[in-house]
């Protein structure tokens, strides 16, 4: 998934507003596809989805003419750098994900991206020096209340939503730090990723472990990762730059809300005690926090 953390637009455009929409929706989608490949290991599905989005993120940049970049960047050592450490944070994000849709925890994947937002705000407080206002203190000191209750009703940490609003805040907050297009550093982030990723399948093929090659289906399921990862992310991308940060701050929540009615209604995951306090108080949290986005909305309107 994305953040809001994008350059300033002065307004939405019809098409920037269908493709923004069209990536969070596919994103909330994205459990049904990854509850297919339950039976097959969080680290062999990320590293088919690196594999084959290489070629797609790759096809997509020629057709662009905008390679120039990319080759500039595997040249900078610094750069270069930057990269392997938010290609590092996205494999780890996808992991729990996958992990958590597999396992019977995609409430907890619902939970830690309604937070992410939340998440980046205090990061940036803590990080940057961004001062807090009133309306943003209330909406993180919420969302705080409300791991607080999930921490207390469990007796545990919820590792797996806390882990993705982690790798996916801090992804964000680094990628900001890549002076390169969205195009350009998610290829260059796959790149990094592509060696590591072949060597793990095809250590696996040795081992007979593997799935990819045995099972159609599952070829086919392991194959089409590749697509289901890099489509929502360039779209997202392309879109992102035609619509305004705080439409895309509303727009985000469309995916965890999918997520969350997804989990309920066809893995039939429960909702117990603490998620029917913890939920409401993160929902309160992030009222709070689109109250000024909204307002800003109506009056650029």
């Amino acid at each position: 998934m994305a953040d809001a953390s994008t350059p300033a637009q002065s307004s939405d455009t019809p098409k920037g507003l269908a493709l923004a929409v069209t990536a969070y929706v596919l994103w909330g989608f994205l459990p049904l596809y990854m509850k297919a490949m339950a039976h097959i290991g969080p680290v062999e599905i990320v590293a088919h989805r690196i594999i084959w989005s290489v070629p797609l993120a790759g096809l997509l940049l020629i057709a662009l003419g905008r390679t120039r970049d990319l080759r500039a960047a595997l040249r900078d050592p610094k750069m270069l750098g930057m990269a392997c450490l938010t290609a590092a944070l996205i494999s780890v994000n996808w992991a729990i994900y996958v992990w958590a849709i597999a396992s019977g925890n995609a409430l907890d994947a619902a939970l830690g991206y309604y937070i992410n937002p939340l998440f980046s705000i205090a990061l940036g407080s803590l990080l940057l020096r961004e001062p807090l206002n009133k309306t943003q203190m209330v909406a993180v000191g919420l969302a705080a209340m409300g791991v607080l209750v999930l921490v207390v009703q469990a007796g545990s940490l919820p590792w797996a939503a806390l882990g993705l609003m982690l790798s996916w805040g801090f992804y964000a907050f680094f990628k900001r730090s890549l002076p390169i297009g969205p195009n350009q550093g998610f290829l260059l982030e796959v790149l990094i990723l592509l060696i590591p990723a072949l060597a793990y399948v095809t250590w696996l093929g040795a081992q007979g472990s593997g799935h990819f090659g045995l099972v159609a289906e599952d070829t086919l399921l392991l194959a089409g990762a590749g697509i289901v990862t890099a489509v929502p992310l360039l779209v997202y991308a392309n879109g992102a730059k035609l619509v305004r940060l705080s439409t895309m701050g509303i727009l985000q929540y469309i995916a965890p809300t999918m997520i969350f009615i997804t989990a309920i209604a066809v893995f039939g995951e429960q909702i117990d005690r603490g998620r029917m306090i913890a939920f409401p108080l993160i929902w309160a949290a992030l009222v709070v926090y689109s109250i000024p986005m909204i307002r800003q909305m109506r009056a650029q309107a």
